[in-house]
């Protein structure tokens, strides 16, 4: 089955560009296309697409508003922002209302296809200016040893394997554990951690290193 993907996109040549990419792959099929926060909120929730790109720059409601809103109304779907903005502040509020994943408008044409496969996956992707600036802007706080000393073992082999970007399926391979158990660890330590999506536990355990 195809990756289902709804678009939120503002500008009518992106949006263009978007449907055009994901129409020329069968991996991936395009729900619907939507030019504000508004109508997006108004019309995924019951489409559930497996994925969203979404566009911080939006008329009206912004994206980061809209990412918070649509991850209230269907956690498991997977945000992807699109953005020409490399600002850390958008960054962090974005993925702090819980995108997945960020990649930069001019990427599209290469990284677009390849991120949404990744970001199903379970993955996080970015754009190479994106992950450099969340590594050093995390680097440079120190984080309080108690919450990472709540971590078990277990728990912390297996939020190590997600900092280094493995998926679920291929922690479990690697610690030789079934994706259940792999996805109640990621729920224990997002507990303990007080985050709520991969990137922000991931950057605690890099932050810590």
């Amino acid at each position: 089955m195809p990756i289902t993907v709804s678009i939120v996109e503002d500008n009518h040549g992106t949006r263009d560009t978007l449907v055009e990419l994901i129409g020329r792959t069968s991996k991936l099929s395009c729900l619907g296309v939507y030019h504000s926060g508004e109508e997006a909120i108004a019309a995924i929730p019951f489409q559930t697409p497996d994925v969203a790109l979404v566009d911080i720059n939006l008329p009206g409601m912004n994206g980061i508003e809209l990412v918070a809103k649509l991850k209230a109304a269907t956690p498991q779907l997977q945000v992807l922002i699109l953005t020409s903005y490399e600002e850390s502040r958008l960054i962090f509020d974005a993925l702090r209302a819980g995108a997945s994943g960020y990649l930069l408008k001019k990427d599209i044409p290469t990284e677009l296809v390849p991120s949404i496969e990744v970001v199903h996956g379970g993955g996080a992707p970015m754009s190479v200016q994106i992950a450099r600036q969340v590594v050093d802007y995390f680097h440079k706080i120190p984080e309080p040893a108690s919450d990472m000393q709540m971590l078990t073992k277990r728990e912390q082999e297996v939020l190590e394997l997600l900092a280094r970007g493995f998926l679920y399926k291929e922690i479990g391979e690697q610690l030789g554990v079934s994706l259940p158990t792999v996805k109640y660890h990621l729920r224990q330590i997002y507990e303990k951690l007080h985050v709520q999506t991969r990137t922000e536990a991931a950057m605690i355990f890099l932050r810590r290193k």
